[in-house]
């Protein structure tokens, strides 16, 4: 592509050099740089992109952009200067692959919880539907019937639109995406399209990055500040910060609710580990999903089936088809009765919804017993109020291991221990090991007792000391019931 079409839409501060030349392709990464490439000399938060303009020179760079023009200057190299880096990465990125959220529905998803469970539930149905469809999820990527490792809830602007653009090539007609906060405030999705966005709920996560709660809420509102006239915002009325997450949007605004006056309106009937019965505006249906948040889950995809003018029949009939997402409120039972529910709840909030729906199943005579953990090098405030949500609603605590990362497990477990009460030190226990504490919530439970395992899902390592090692807590599961 010629450089001139590939800067469309990028401000330009200062020029030296021409940009009346082809370019083969674009890197942020030196080391990925060829032979007549674009360099864009982006900083992040321990590394200056601006030393490695040499080193992609020498690697065949020529063009740079970069937020300083640097002393010496080579001959046959077009030198830009810009600022704001991170979106020009997703200008650049956009142009380079045709502007393909332009050219299918994006339907993006944000939230501290759902945003998967929401993908993934869009996906099934749109694709039980008769269409070809796209999903960027935490889980995995789709391209119709394709699927592509995840590294990344939101993957880079270069990566995103290169997935759009295969799926536009493939003949998709929707892609559903996950919208982290990471990825707006970093400005990963900046120039894409967005038919509808939707906001789930929001509560505290992700405040190891963001610091504070504010900041975290302002990303997830800068998605909505961003959309066009075009678009639609659709959010989850019941959440006390949806009006705010509204309030610049030029968005056209609609809400959906299980308790307020929205446009679309859901209520549970009836509930229980198999799943629930449902009416969702009026129609009653069953559904395999269980749980006061799979309710939103469902008329949230319902709310967005209904806005791109599906037909509401069938719609309904395949509603009650969906399975739930890899490692959300996965249910097992062995021969003696006893359920093991797996789920990705690692928030205070996530854990009090699911173990709260656990509590609202299940009979008297049932035990939960919850094993848990919190990841390392995150947001360590939320371990002791994740510990108490724990020990105050089940019947025993496992506090294991999660992905310790670069911390010592250790050092994870004591600050979890700051959340247990006197009166809940006897029903707790800590077992680093993983695999162990399964082991053990297993061999202490009794016939019709429910297993909760939380806070990995559908992740198949963990993380020590920095590095990856095969761990799946539905492989362990699945082993602990074929020995009954």
């Amino acid at each position: 592509m010629r450089l001139e079409n590939l800067l469309e839409g990028v401000e330009i501060v200062e020029l030296i050099g021409s940009i009346e030349c082809e370019i083969n392709d674009f890197h942020f990464d030196s080391r990925e740089i060829g032979n007549n490439d674009l360099f864009i000399a982006i900083s992040g938060t321990s590394i200056d992109g601006s030393e490695f303009i040499d080193n992609a020179i020498d690697n065949g760079a020529t063009a740079i952009i970069c937020s300083d023009i640097p002393k010496h200057i080579e001959k046959n190299v077009t030198y830009i200067k810009s600022s704001n880096l991170r979106s020009v990465l997703s200008i650049i990125s956009r142009n380079f692959y045709d502007k393909p959220s332009t050219k299918l529905k994006l339907i993006g998803v944000t939230g501290t919880n759902g945003k998967t469970s929401v993908v993934s539930l869009l996906h099934q149905l749109f694709s039980n539907l008769g269409h070809s469809c796209g999903l960027i999820s935490t889980v995995e990527n789709i391209i119709v019937d394709q699927k592509i490792t995840s590294t990344h809830t939101t993957p880079d602007p270069k990566q995103l639109n290169f997935l759009l653009s295969k799926m536009v090539n493939k003949g998709c007609s929707y892609c559903f995406m996950e919208v982290s906060s990471h990825a707006v405030d970093q400005q990963r999705i900046f120039g894409l399209h967005f038919d509808i966005a939707v906001f789930t709920n929001i509560t505290h996560d992700h405040l190891d990055y963001h610091e504070n709660f504010e900041n975290y809420l302002n990303a997830k509102k800068l998605f909505f500040d961003d959309l066009n006239n075009n678009s639609i915002a659709l959010v989850n009325k019941d959440d006390k910060r949806s009006d705010y997450i509204l309030q610049n949007t030029k968005a056209v605004k609609k809400t959906f609710s299980l308790k307020s006056f929205s446009e679309f309106k859901c209520k549970i009937i009836q509930n229980d580990l198999d799943g629930m019965l449902i009416e969702i505006d009026g129609h009653s249906l069953w559904v395999k999903l269980t749980g006061n948040f799979n309710a939103y889950n469902l008329l949230s995809i319902y709310s967005v089936a209904v806005l791109l003018d599906q037909d509401i029949d069938d719609v309904l009939r395949n509603m009650s088809l969906l399975s739930a997402a890899e490692g959300r409120f996965q249910t097992f039972k062995n021969n003696e009765n006893i359920s093991f529910i797996l789920d990705y709840a690692h928030t205070e909030d996530a854990l009090v919804n699911v173990i709260s729906t656990i509590n609202s199943i299940k009979k008297k005579n049932q035990r939960l017993i919850t094993v848990f953990g919190c990841g390392g090098d995150r947001d360590k405030l939320k371990r002791p109020l994740m510990t108490k949500v724990a020990c105050d609603h089940s019947s025993h605590v496992i506090l294991t291991s999660d992905n310790p990362r670069s911390e010592k497990i250790e050092n994870i477990i004591s600050d979890m221990l700051k959340g247990i009460s006197k009166k809940n030190l006897s029903k707790t226990i800590v077992i680093n090991d993983r695999e162990q504490a399964i082991k053990t919530a297993f061999s202490i439970a009794q016939s019709s007792d429910i297993i909760l395992v939380a806070g990995k899902g559908h992740e198949k390592f963990q993380e020590i000391n920095g590095v990856k090692t095969a761990f799946d807590d539905k492989e362990k599961i699945l082993e602990l019931i074929k020995q009954t």
